[in-house]
């Protein structure tokens, strides 16, 4: 009798650990998890399973079995973390020397890309060295340097895994690629060169064609690309997006969901300028064929720097320069939805669902969730949109946490969790005329998207690893 029952708890312990949130966002950055009996309050003293403290970083946690993985810099290592699942005892932590320190924007990091795990192993990209793969125990596998990059701020795409294909997408303002490695062997399978994309941060997801073709979905610059899973060949793309794109696409039903956000794009910003060859003629007073500082007369003035337009910062604007710059000027915010079945090429007219300029979010990712598509705007707007037409069911600021967002939301029994930058963790009822049932304040940075399993949602501060269940174990058990 006693025999069973421990059996019992021991397989219901191994039920409620499971290992359902492999990389950014869980199973193809859905955000969604079908866990049930999650908390509603938050907190150092509220539901609080156990705390670990650890280095700086701002990947997000992705959970394999009874490990969690996590990636971090500590004074020039860049270092992947193991931390165990059930009481949040670091298992190990394994470190690599910085080839060289990337230029980034002071909210990036040199361990923002979030790891991504088959089960078994894991994969982690550091922008200032490549990729990298452990071993359960933490035994480095194997590595495939990478760089340096182009991107004004810095990389921030995590991998993801497809098969057997690690893939990467690297996008910057001179030579943007994806590359797909063997995930035992880190050796490349292919290489997909993108000569017109520019600098952008958006991580990839997965489609599969009703012909069973599997397909990369990438947000990228000015357009919604599906590549080959394959041989990184391009299939369809869809144009209409903004220049510069953050966010992850979300893919539910053979519907791909996109949205992208940049400055100067929202309704009515649009200024768009003449081509490059007309404005030669224009303000090219030395006749070169190119634009120095000096020749740029006050109506195509750009209102940011001007490593931001000179991509390959040679200190003239070239005709690559300038179409990206005129293609900026005339771009929109948008969210948008697109039905490619097994259609090739240009999409745009043809498979396009709808389009909502609306209260488009900047960095956070869309989440869909029980038929309603959910966006958070910086101030803490949030919009909750019908997925079959666009139109907006609800728009409204969460009350206390009117906040930056770069983190992403996600969901599971029925209540999304978001959190913002400053540490407002809203916990909102899932539904479209939603409603918050709880805001609760970690007051300390959260970039960090939360993780879901079981019973628990895995938090990522500033300053530590957070696990919470509804029904805490005794901090004399537990509590770090």
């Amino acid at each position: 009798m006693w025999f069973r029952y421990i059996l019992l708890l021991t397989l219901l312990a191994s039920a409620s650990l499971g290992s359902g949130w492999p990389s950014f966002r869980g199973e193809n950055g859905s955000g969604v998890a079908a866990s049930t009996g999650l908390p509603v309050d938050l907190g150092p003293s509220k539901n609080l399973v156990w705390q670990t403290p650890l280095p700086p970083g701002t990947s997000s946690p992705v959970l394999s079995g009874d490990k969690i993985f996590l990636t971090a810099l500590d004074g020039k290592q860049l270092l992947t973390i193991c931390v165990r699942l059930s009481d949040g005892k670091i298992l190990w932590r394994q470190p690599i020397e910085q080839a060289r320190m990337e230029a980034r924007h002071n909210l990036n990091h040199a361990a923002s890309a979030t790891p991504v795990t088959d089960g078994k192993n894991v994969f982690a990209f550091f922008s200032d060295f490549g990729l990298v793969s452990y071993g359960p125990d933490g035994n480095r596998r194997w590595t495939h340097p990478l760089g340096p990059f182009h991107n004004l701020h810095g990389m921030g795409t995590s991998p993801i895994l497809a098969g057997n294909a690690l893939i990467l997408v690297c996008d910057q303002d001179t030579g943007s690629f994806i590359l797909a490695v063997h995930k035992d062997t880190g050796k490349m399978l292919w290489r997909a060169e993108r000569p017109e994309i520019v600098h952008g941060f958006s991580t990839p997801t997965l489609f599969e064609a009703p012909s069973g073709e599997q397909q990369l979905i990438i947000p990228t610059s000015y357009m919604l690309v599906s590549y080959s899973v394959q041989n990184g060949k391009e299939l369809w793309r869809v144009r209409g997006l903004t220049w510069q794109l953050k966010t992850t696409a979300v893919v539910s039903g053979g519907v791909v969901y996109a949205t992208g956000w940049a400055p100067g794009a929202d309704p009515g910003q649009a200024n768009p300028v003449p081509a490059f060859e007309e404005v030669l003629a224009e303000i090219d007073t030395n006749k070169d064929g190119l634009l120095a500082p000096s020749e740029i007369t006050p109506k195509y003035k750009h209102s940011g720097s001007w490593q931001a337009i000179d991509l390959d910062h040679d200190g003239f604007l070239n005709a690559r320069d300038w179409s990206f710059f005129r293609a900026r000027r005339s771009s929109s915010n948008v969210t948008m939805a697109v039905r490619p079945g097994n259609a090739k090429g240009d999409l745009t007219q043809t498979h396009v669902l709808w389009r909502n300029e609306r209260f488009v979010p900047q960095v956070s990712s869309p989440l869909l969730y029980r038929d309603v598509l959910y966006t958070i705007k910086d101030g803490g707007i949030l919009t909750s949109l019908n997925p079959a037409t666009g139109a907006t069911y609800k728009t409204a600021r969460v009350p206390g946490a009117l906040d930056n967002y770069y983190s992403s939301p996600v969901a599971a029994d029925g209540k999304l969790y978001i959190a913002s930058e400053t540490g407002k963790v809203s916990v909102i009822r899932a539904q479209s005329d939603w409603e918050v049932l709880a805001v609760n304040d970690f007051d300390e940075a959260i970039y960090a998207t939360p993780a879901i399993e079981g019973n628990r949602i895995y938090l990522r501060t500033a300053r530590a690893l957070y696990c919470f269940a509804s029904v805490a174990q005794a901090p004399s058990e537990e509590k770090r």
